[in-house]
């Protein structure tokens, strides 16, 4: 497991915090150890830890009252988790679900801590800040791809975002609609249409993509 203060290379924005704060920071902050899969918090449960991602991707998503998932962003190494933040912030519960995406090791930062952090540092405030201003900023832009995108643009779109080497996604059409927050028969529709023109192969849980080229063509239309 890491060493306290080498967890701090994965955060450029602490770099300038004061002797007095790195101190307090290295006494409170623990690292932790998470398998893929787990679910670190859900809606309704209270935010209890900054976390801070050092290794691997958590996925946050939420629930709509008629049961659509939505990926609303995912946590990277380097990265905090804005929601988190919002909670601590607002002393409000989590009204999403994170989970690990892979298996994760994070550090985190107990909310009375965090809460002392702040008050202490200017410098761990702007950590902060700039870290939930740029995620703010993303979560708009889901907004504006839900609402005003289309459907066969974002399709193409998540495609080539999520396309591995091999040019494969190994996903259903339900986790597919997910990431994209729609119904996975309206994926489905979109899916076979790409393949009717040759640009993708379908198959049980797997997308080959055929023709990456005219799908980056129509992921790139005004």
């Amino acid at each position: 497991m890491l060493t306290l203060p080498s967890w701090r290379a994965s955060f450029p924005g602490l770099a300038g915090i004061s002797e007095q704060v790195s101190r307090l920071l290295d006494r409170k902050a623990h690292t932790t150890k998470l398998r893929q899969g787990t679910v670190i918090f859900g809606p309704g449960s209270p935010a209890e830890n900054l976390l801070l991602l050092v290794s691997g991707t958590v996925r946050v998503q939420q629930l709509s009252e008629a049961g659509r998932e939505i990926v609303l962003y995912r946590v990277h190494s380097g990265e905090s988790c804005v929601l988190t933040t919002a909670c601590l912030l607002a002393f409000e519960d989590y009204s999403a679900e994170g989970i690990a995406e892979t298996d994760v090791e994070a550090v985190l930062i107990p909310r009375d801590d965090f809460d002392e952090l702040m008050s202490l540092s200017k410098e761990f405030r702007a950590f902060v800040f700039e870290a939930y201003s740029k995620r703010i900023t993303d979560l708009f832009l889901v907004i504006e791809e839900i609402a005003f995108k289309r459907m066969d643009i974002r399709v193409a779109q998540k495609l080539l975002a999520l396309m591995g080497d091999d040019k494969t996604l190994h996903l259903t059409h339900q986790k597919f609609a997910i990431e994209l927050g729609t119904a996975r028969e309206v994926v489905s529709r979109q899916l076979k249409e790409f393949e009717r023109r040759g640009w993708l192969n379908l198959s049980r849980g797997t997308i080959e993509l055929t023709d990456p080229n005219s799908i980056r063509r129509l992921a790139e239309t005004p």
